[in-house]
């Protein structure tokens, strides 16, 4: 069949979760037994979000290629099993970067570059790249930021044009706010109806509306919708609030939002998608009773987007295990030893989080030498691994002024050091060591055994890497290196094999865990912290 292309707008506010209904369509597509992926087009100028503070947009994603991408790329992995690449997150930094780089090289032999055709042919290129690959029946394109955004414009402008060209072979789901007001006692479709409007100015007529709200919406206000809008009344979809966002996909199902868009785009629904195991998912999910309590300390815990892809993984990981999630928030820069236990003492597992820069990480330290000695079950990821090795030289081996030369480039022992070949690179963006390695792990090790093999591919996303010169210390004194790339011998995974569970990773495990297939060390992880809680008793 041909490549079918699905286009997801917003309007009236942001963050009303055009990601999850684009991972919850392509979810039930790919039940149907279609090849489906996902790609995201983000307005901004920034050539992709990898320098960007967590706090202005949250946890920077990474592929299996080594791009660094939005987090709702994180999200359609999740959902879907299917892997991105570079080429499911572009920017308005990317698109100008492209065509500037073939001005300079004469592509355009002279003549004058615009807007239109120019820019708008570049993003219809990057939306038709995937399609062109032949790997995929659909393929759905978010469009970041609300319709009526000047930043947005050239891509609605090419999503118009690319309309025209494909016909039938695409549509448009149009994703609105539908405010309650509670004075009034009632919904309020107004400012939908600007939204659709804004985007029929600019020549697009949205085939499904998708209504975000927080109380049902009655069927004579769906038809009122659609009348005012020029949709379908069936095509109008509510997406009202669901406990967690893992329901949405049967609650999209439910209003047969995939057999819309599959009779839209030319093909007669057959049968129903394959959800089992899905359904498996959400049932546990429903049905656990029973609490596990995690502490997560880094310092970015005011935004819980920072660390978006550790808590899903964490909530994956205690689904299964028949438990309810809860995560204590615990900020590294307002730990010390004074308060260590007041804060740490009821958890029943420490995630130690990734991150970069010394603000906070004093706080680290003195969560890890508590959790150590109180031998409760703690990870630590990226930072958080090369935070374990710190504390242990300075707690363990003595050495009292222990560091990583990114905190303190004149330390004495630099434990942790700036990997070789991250030396002289000046440019910050996209320079870093990213995307998915080989991880050699040691038989019999507690990694080794989570994973149930020896040979492993993680994502990874650092500068400094642990100091080889001290490996010999370590394991004498208990911290054994037990995973290593098997080309450059880079150690990727401490674990001190005398504790319940301890143990850090250089790479980001969180990136590959998804709904049918949670990644084990978060799994080996929950269930450790779930034994500890029972030995508590």
């Amino acid at each position: 069949m041909e490549t079918k292309y699905i286009f997801v707008t917003g309007g009236v506010v942001s963050s009303l979760g055009k990601g999850i209904i684009s991972s919850s369509l392509a979810c039930l597509l790919k039940a149907r037994g279609y090849r489906v992926t996902i790609q995201k087009f983000d307005p901004y100028i920034n050539i992709d979000p990898g320098t960007l503070n967590p706090y202005e947009h949250g946890e920077c994603y990474v592929t299996v290629d080594g791009h660094e991408a939005d987090l709702d790329l994180g999200h359609y992995e999740r959902f879907t099993n299917v892997r991105t690449t570079r080429a499911n997150n572009v920017t308005t930094g990317r698109i100008y970067q492209s065509v500037i780089n073939k001005e300079r090289h004469g592509d355009y032999l002279g003549r004058t570059v615009q807007i239109v055709p120019h820019i708008t042919d570049e993003i219809k290129r990057c939306v038709k790249a995937l399609g062109h690959t032949g790997e995929y029946d659909y393929i759905i394109t978010e469009i970041g930021g609300v319709v009526g955004d000047i930043e947005s414009l050239p891509f609605l402008e090419a999503v118009r044009q690319l309309r025209w060209d494909l016909g039938q072979d695409s549509l448009c789901i149009h994703l609105t706010y539908v405010p309650y007001i509670a004075a009034a006692k009632e919904l309020k479709t107004k400012p939908t109806q600007h939204s659709v409007k804004q985007l029929q100015e600019l020549g697009i007529q949205p085939d499904v509306l998708v209504l975000r709200t927080e109380h049902p919406v009655t069927e004579e206000v769906r038809r009122k919708i659609a009348l005012f809008c020029n949709v379908a009344p069936d095509a109008v979809i509510q997406s009202q609030d669901v406990p967690s966002i893992y329901e949405v996909p049967l609650t999209m199902h439910a209003q047969h939002l995939d057999e819309i868009v599959l009779r839209k785009t030319g093909i007669t629904p057959e049968g129903e998608p394959h959800m089992a195991p899905w359904m498996n998912f959400v049932e546990k999910m429903r049905g656990a009773s029973e609490v596990v309590t995690i502490g997560l300390v880094g310092k970015y815990v005011e935004l819980q987007d920072a660390y978006k892809s550790i808590n899903e993984a964490l909530f994956h990981a205690a689904t299964y295990a028949d438990h309810k999630l809860e995560i204590k928030y615990i900020h590294s820069e307002k730990l010390d030893e004074s308060n260590a236990g007041a804060l740490l003492g009821d958890l029943d597992g420490v995630i130690i989080a990734p991150g970069f820069g010394q603000r906070g990480v004093e706080g680290k330290f003195v969560a890890l030498k508590w959790a150590r000695e109180h031998d409760i079950p703690t990870f630590g990821i990226c930072l958080g691994m090369q935070c374990m090795v710190i504390e242990f030289a300075r707690d363990v081996l003595g050495l009292a002024d222990a560091n990583s030369t990114e905190m303190n480039p004149a330390t004495a022992h630099n434990v942790i050091d700036l990997m070789e070949e991250q030396k002289g690179i000046a440019d910050m963006g996209g320079t870093m060591r990213l995307g998915a390695y080989d991880c050699a792990l040691r038989p019999g090790s507690l990694a080794a055994g989570a994973y149930g093999k020896e040979l492993v591919s993680e994502r990874h996303r650092h500068r400094f890497e642990f100091n080889e010169a001290y490996r010999g210390r370590f394991e004498e004194a208990g911290m054994q290196c037990v995973g290593e790339n098997p080309r450059t011998h880079l150690v990727e995974v401490v674990e001190i094999p005398g504790k319940r569970w301890y143990l850090g990773t250089q790479y980001h495990p969180e990136y590959s865990s998804t709904v049918l297939e949670p990644n084990p060390l978060f799994i080996s992880f929950v269930n450790a912290a779930i034994a500890y809680k029972e030995s508590k008793k």
